[in-house]
């Protein structure tokens, strides 16, 4: 595949994929046969089975919730 079909094959962007590439998010599913990417889909496939068995983590922290007292 060529990076636009395995791009559109993980449903994120070309650019996302060439980031995830060069800051070696994405290993081993790609090779490059002269100066463009190629790309296995049975190794993308595994890559996100790995990748989908990792805990989400939290990005958003949760503030609590400040109550006031009030007479009543």
């Amino acid at each position: 595949m060529t990076l636009r079909e395995a791009s559109e094959y993980l449903g994120i962007s070309p650019d996302t994929l060439y980031k995830y590439l060069s800051e070696e998010k994405i290993r081993g599913v790609a090779f490059k046969l002269g100066n463009r990417w190629r790309f296995k889909k049975d190794l993308l496939d595994r890559w996100m089975e790995r990748n989908s068995e990792k805990p989400l983590e939290r990005t958003v922290s949760v503030k609590p919730k400040h109550f006031s007292k009030t007479s009543q």
